[in-house]
């Protein structure tokens, strides 16, 4: 787990400055329906079932949670009304971040605390998938039906280089199904850069040495799909924010050896 001192906590409060991420006011220029919108009703449900997902019972990993809202969010997304044909009798979501203090603020105001599971953990350290198989140990599951990475994928890039992106990809392709993720493109990455010169602040150890860089959407897809470990099963399109929506289905998610 990475500690904090009190000025961190402190320039987290710029947009796009926190080395990590974590700020706590993300959901005020990125609020939750950017996402949601772009997800027709049924239709995510739809095409986990028509690839061999979830029937009934539905368990998500967030990762990269933040204080909760866009995890709240697609749960409500997912579980239908009671009349709908396609409704599934339960969902059950890990949500993680390597932020106790967002952590924090996520329980506070949890308003499912019965289905919705918030825990500070940095997934990029191994020694924190004991809490993710534990909980995937209570409902009999050795994957979760459906991972979220949304817009995280940069602050791993940025912060442990290729080959930890490449890593981490490969780590969550053995802990889910399927996988919804948020490439930030790369003009983001320059952003977050100056914003930390800005501040005064150290760059990002790994910014001026990646080799992966450019399209980041295509890059992702690159990495996901090499040798076959997974496959690209659908678009959503794009956020205002030029962010993509890419679904992904995982051969191999029963691995626990990572």
């Amino acid at each position: 787990m990475v500690k904090m001192e009190n000025s961190e906590l402190d320039n987290r409060q710029e947009p796009g400055a926190a080395q990590y991420g974590n700020f706590p006011n993300y959901y005020s220029f990125h609020p939750p329906e950017t996402r949601t919108s772009l997800l027709p009703r049924g239709q995510l449900l739809e095409l986990l079932r028509r690839h061999g997902g979830a029937e009934g019972a539905l368990l998500g990993l967030d990762v990269g949670c933040n204080t909760g809202k866009l995890s709240v969010a697609l749960y409500d997304h997912l579980m239908q009304p009671e009349d709908c044909p396609k409704a599934l009798t339960s969902i059950h979501f890990m949500c993680c971040d390597i932020d106790p203090d967002l952590i924090s603020r996520a329980q506070t105001v949890n308003p499912r605390p019965d289905a919705i599971t918030f825990s500070a953990l940095d997934i990029t350290d191994a020694s924190s998938l004991g809490a993710l198989y534990g909980f995937l140990d209570r409902f009999g599951r050795s994957s979760f039906h459906i991972g979220f990475c949304m817009s995280i994928t940069m602050w791993i890039h940025l912060n442990h280089g290729d080959h930890g992106l490449v890593e981490f990809l490969n780590r969550l392709k053995t802990l889910c199904d399927f996988l919804l993720i948020e490439p930030q493109p790369w003009k983001c990455y320059r952003s977050a850069a100056r914003r930390l010169r800005k501040l005064g602040r150290q760059d990002f150890d790994h910014f001026h040495s990646l080799s992966i860089r450019g399209d980041m959407a295509k890059e992702i897809t690159k990495i996901m799909t090499k040798d076959g470990s997974s496959e690209l099963i659908y678009r959503f399109g794009k956020t205002s924010w030029d962010r993509s929506l890419l679904l992904f289905k995982s051969r191999g998610s029963t691995n626990r050896s990572v």
